[in-house]
């Protein structure tokens, strides 16, 4: 079983803003395999399963808002015993650009609430991740531009990349996280 979390928060108000480009991507994902989400409250997320070959896959995305993310994240992987090297986290990046992406094998938070959640839950670094870039920011608080909707133009800078996010996860599982880098980054 392969673990795909997208990070965001939960809720109407919040689904365009610029810290739900991880939800996009998995909400992207399930739309692509036909499935659709089921909320399940003891592991604090909305989850969907779908197979591809022979390979098993789940998206989650958690109901805890950001900043817990990891307690759901957490629990799915000890319920369903996966191990930290079958997950990928997918989130926003401030540092990235709208319009690209990057892969990365582990790393610090970068500041990030949802991402220092997942750390702090699963006690590693080594995490892999897809970033999805949300940037650059104006000189206004971070936390004010990550929850403010993504403006027309750059929703459609966004979508390509959403797109392609798909194929890169699937990769990402089938050939590691240096050849995702080398063809996605």
């Amino acid at each position: 079983m392969k673990l795909i979390a997208g990070l965001g928060n939960i809720g109407d108000k919040y689904c365009f803003t610029r810290h739900n480009a991880g939800f996009m991507v998995v909400d992207k994902i399930a739309l692509d395999k036909g499935v659709s989400f089921k909320e399940e409250k003891k592991f604090k997320c909305f989850l969907t399963k779908y197979k591809s070959g022979s390979e098993e896959y789940m998206l989650i995305k958690p109901t805890t808002f950001m900043n817990l993310s990891g307690e759901a994240v957490q629990l799915v992987m000890n319920y369903y015993k996966i191990s930290v090297n079958d997950i990928i986290i997918v989130f926003d990046d401030l540092s990235l650009d709208v319009g690209k992406m990057r892969f990365r094998a582990n790393g610090s938070d970068g500041g990030h609430n949802g991402i220092k959640s997942v750390i702090k839950s699963l006690g590693t670094k080594d995490i892999a991740r897809l970033k999805i870039g949300i940037g650059p920011q104006p000189p206004i608080p971070s936390e004010a531009f990550v929850l403010q909707n993504f403006t027309a133009e750059q929703l459609e800078l966004l979508k390509p990349v959403i797109k392609k996010s798909v194929d890169a996860v699937e990769y990402y599982f089938e050939n590691g996280i240096s050849k995702a880098q080398n063809m996605y980054n």
